[in-house]
Order: structure tokens, then C-alpha cells, then sequence
């Protein structure tokens, strides 16, 4: 995929998650394409799983929004930057620990790196700063 295609193809997929479309952002993956959140350890293979992995983070935030800092386009992948605001109205589990709705609003940074092929996303692996999202819900002490 050229870059201008490739950019076009990113910003759809960004759209996608920003307007909540979990069947446009599956389309958007491989068959066997896999989700993961290098923070949480959630691994999510295929269509089916990546789609209700999605489900359940906008049950948590759902007024989750991405808004992108920084990408980088070469030969079949991205590397993008943002910054995810959202407020936490939904029931949250992190490491087996499941947290009830505080109502508090969240804002941190994160990093996806997405390869491409054959026109689709054929993995997603996610990285966040997840103490800062901690700390906003005031579920750690660290600062």
C-alpha cells in the first residue's frame, strides 16, 4: 500500500474508533488479525474476539476519544501517538481486579503500532500509560 493510501487508510480506521464503529474497525482487520494490550497482557485473536474486546473498552469509556500526536507511515506500517480522554462509567478489569464506575474523566497517552497487509490491520499492539490512567481514577498512590 502506497503511503497516500496507507494514510487514508489509517485515518479511516481512526475515524472508526473516534465514532465508536466496532464493525468498521473489525472490517478494517485481517481474518486472524490480533489485538494486543502490551499493559493489560489482553491478547485477542480474529475478528470475533478483537470485536468484543472493543465492545467491552467502550462499555468502560464511553465517550472514549483518540486524539492523534504523532504518526509515522513507512512500507506497510504504522506507528502512531495519542492521547485517549474519556470518562469511566463502565466496570473495569485490569489484572483479574475488577473496579466499579468512579464517573471520573481520564486523559493519557498511548502508543499503537499497526503493520499492514494486504490493505488490512494485521495486528494492533498497544501501549499506554496505564499509571496515569490508575492515578486519575485514584487507584494508585504513585505519582
Amino acid at each position: 500500500m502506497d503511503g497516500t493510501k496507507l494514510q487514508q487508510f489509517i485515518d479511516r480506521y481512526n475515524d472508526a474508533w473516534n465514532a465508536h464503529d466496532v464493525d468498521a474497525i473489525v472490517s478494517m482487520h485481517t481474518e486472524d488479525s490480533v489485538f494486543e494490550n502490551h499493559v493489560t497482557g489482553d491478547v485477542n485473536v480474529g475478528r470475533e474476539q478483537i470485536g468484543e474486546a472493543i465492545r467491552g473498552i467502550f462499555s468502560v469509556f464511553p465517550d472514549l476519544n483518540f486524539e492523534g500526536r504523532r504518526q509515522y507511515i513507512r512500507d506497510d506500517l504504522v506507528v502512531q501517538e495519542w492521547t485517549a480522554s474519556g470518562t469511566h462509567e463502565g466496570t473495569m478489569i485490569r489484572g483479574g481486579v475488577s473496579v466499579e464506575p468512579t464517573g471520573k474523566r481520564v486523559e493519557y497517552r498511548g502508543m499503537d503500532v499497526i503493520p499492514i497487509e494486504n490493505g488490512l490491520v494485521a495486528r494492533k499492539d498497544v501501549y499506554s500509560d496505564s499509571i496515569t490512567l490508575l492515578r486519575q481514577l485514584g487507584l494508585t498512590d504513585i505519582s
